[in-house]
C-alpha cells in the first residue's frame, strides 16, 4: 500500500491537511491513518478578520470523509515505525505503507497529576471519551476538585451543575493562561451566581445541526454546549471554591469514607469524591523511528518554516510539533485547536509546493497569533501580545470595563498597538488586527482611543 501523502493523526490538524491536500490536488493519492474510528473536523467555520477564524469541533465517521473527498482513503491502525530511509511506515496492524511526503498529526494527551495511576477517580479531560467518562462519574459525585488554570478547567468551572468545587490553581488569579488579574476579575462575577442567569447576549453568527447525539461532541471551541454537566447534590447550588497559587503534593483514599484526600502545597486538605486533572499536554511520540527526529525538551517534534521535521520528506502539525524558526514579532505557539488547523492547512500546502518544486510562502496567519473562544459565556478574542508576552516590563496598558458586559485591554509600546483583549462583544477584533500589524502610531490620540463616547472603530475604518 503506499500513496504521495501519508498523514498519522485524525484530529483537526490531521483532517485538516487532508482535506486541504483534497482540495489543492483531487487526483494526487492520500492516505489517513487514524487511532479512532471518528475523525475531528471544523464545521461552521466563520472568518471573523483577515486572520481570526471562528469554527466548530465535531466528530464524524472517517467514511463521510472518504465520501466527500474520494481522493483520501481514511485507516483505522496506529502508527508505530517510521523507516524514513525506504519512505516507508509500519502500523499496529502489520501494514506496510510507502509514501513521498509524510505529516506527523498525533497531537497530545492530558497531562496528568502524578497520583492519577493510582485512583480511577481520578480523570484527565481531552476529547469525547473522556468526556463521557467524566459525566457519568460526576453525576454520582458531590464534591469535586479541578486541577489546572487554563482553557478546559475554565470552561468546566462555569458549566458544572449541583455540585461543590474546588478550583486549585497555581497562579495569583483564575483563567492565567489566557487572561490576566483584571480580567479574571471581571469573569469572578460569574462564578458566585446562577448559570441560568449568566446569558450574555452574542453577534456571533450560529448555525444548528440536527440530529447529532451528545456523544459525538469532540472537544474544542463550544465543546460543552450540548452536554448536562452535573453532579448529584440539589442543595448547594453552584458553589466554587478556589485554592490560589496551591498544587496537589498527595492524594490518599479515605479507609472510612471512600472520599478522596488531596492535601496542597499551601497545607489545604480537601475531600472529594472525583479529581479532573487538567494542567497541560504532553506529545504523543509513542513511534519508532529509523533516524531521530528533533524534539524539544518537553518531547514535541521540532519543525521549521515550512513544518519540515529534522527528517527528509517529513512534517508535522498541531500539537505535535513546536515551531522552530524566528516567530513573526507578535507570533508565538499555544497548543490550540486554532493553531492545529492553521498549521494542518499550511503543512499540506508545504508538501504540495515541494512536490511541485514550487515557492512556499509562509502564511500570513503566523503573522500575528489570533484565538477566538468563549470564557463564562463571553465572547473572548485573543490578539497579537495580548498579555504583553515578548515584551518584558516595557510596555503599557490601556483598559476599559463594564461590568458584566464587556472587558477591552490595550497592549501598547512607544505608542503602537501590540496586542489587545477582548471579552465581550465589542466589535473592536478587525480595527485591533489592523492596528497590530500596520504599527500606527496611536500617540495622537492619546487616553481616546477606548473613550467609550467615541466611535473609535468607525474612525480607523
Amino acid at each position: 500500500m503506499e500513496a504521495t501523502f501519508v498523514i498519522i493523526g485524525g484530529g483537526i490538524a490531521g483532517v485538516t491537511c487532508a482535506e486541504t491536500l483534497s482540495i489543492l490536488e483531487p487526483n494526487t493519492s492520500i492516505i489517513l491513518i487514524s487511532e479512532s474510528a471518528l475523525i475531528k473536523t471544523a464545521t461552521n467555520v466563520l472568518a471573523i478578520t483577515r486572520t481570526l477564524t471562528s469554527f466548530d469541533v465535531k466528530e464524524d465517521n472517517c467514511i463521510n470523509l472518504h465520501s466527500r473527498y474520494p481522493n483520501i482513503r481514511v485507516i483505522h491502525d496506529v502508527l508505530i515505525k517510521i523507516n524514513d530511509e525506504n519512505h516507508t511506515i509500519q502500523t499496529k496492524g502489520d501494514l506496510i505503507i510507502g509514501y513521498k511526503y509524510l505529516c506527523i498529526c498525533t497531537g497530545a494527551s492530558p497531562k496528568l497529576i502524578p497520583q492519577a495511576n493510582a485512583y480511577s477517580e481520578i480523570l484527565g479531560i481531552r476529547d469525547t471519551d473522556s468526556v463521557e467518562k467524566l459525566i457519568e462519574k460526576l453525576s454520582e459525585a458531590e464534591k469535586i476538585a479541578i486541577v489546572g488554570n487554563g482553557g478546559i478547567a475554565t470552561e468546566l468551572i462555569y458549566q458544572i451543575k449541583n455540585v461543590e468545587t474546588h478550583w486549585i490553581i497555581k497562579d495569583k488569579h483564575i483563567s492565567a493562561t489566557f487572561v490576566d488579574p483584571g480580567a479574571s476579575e471581571f469573569f469572578q462575577n460569574d462564578l458566585s451566581n446562577d448559570k441560568d442567569d449568566i446569558k450574555p447576549t452574542s453577534k456571533r453568527m450560529r448555525y444548528t445541526e440536527e440530529n447529532i447525539p451528545k456523544s459525538g461532541a469532540a472537544l474544542g471551541p463550544d465543546w460543552y454546549k450540548n452536554l448536562g454537566i452535573s453532579g448529584s447534590r440539589t442543595d448547594s447550588g453552584n458553589q466554587v471554591i478556589i485554592h490560589y497559587e496551591a498544587e496537589v503534593i498527595n492524594v490518599s483514599k479515605n479507609t472510612v469514607s471512600g472520599c478522596l484526600e488531596i492535601t496542597l502545597t499551601n497545607g489545604d486538605l480537601i475531600m472529594c469524591d472525583l479529581i479532573v486533572s487538567a494542567t497541560g499536554v504532553t506529545p504523543n511520540c509513542d513511534f519508532l523511528s529509523e533516524n531521530q527526529l528533533d524534539v524539544s525538551n518537553e518531547g514535541f517534534i521540532k519543525v521549521n518554516e515550512y513544518m519540515k521535521t529534522s527528517v527528509n520528506d517529513i512534517y508535522a502539525a498541531g500539537d505535535i510539533c513546536e515551531a522552530n524558526w524566528k516567530p513573526a514579532e507578535h507570533w508565538f505557539q499555544m497548543k490550540l485547536w486554532t493553531q492545529a488547523r492553521q498549521m494542518g492547512c499550511y503543512a499540506a500546502k508545504c508538501m504540495l509546493g515541494h512536490l511541485k518544486n514550487e515557492v512556499v510562502l509562509q502564511d500570513f496567519c503566523f503573522e500575528i497569533f489570533t484565538h477566538s473562544t468563549k470564557l463564562f459565556g463571553y465572547k473572548v478574542i485573543l490578539l497579537g501580545l495580548f498579555n504583553g508576552q515578548k515584551l518584558g516590563t516595557d510596555y503599557e496598558i490601556l483598559l476599559r470595563m463594564t461590568k458584566r458586559q464587556e472587558y477591552v485591554k490595550f497592549v501598547l509600546k512607544n505608542h503602537k498597538l501590540q496586542g489587545a483583549l477582548l471579552i465581550g462583544d465589542t466589535d473592536l477584533e478587525e480595527m485591533c488586527e489592523n492596528l497590530i500589524l500596520n504599527q500606527l502610531d496611536l500617540s495622537p490620540y492619546g487616553d481616546d482611543i477606548l473613550n467609550p463616547d467615541i466611535d473609535i472603530e468607525d474612525y480607523f475604518d
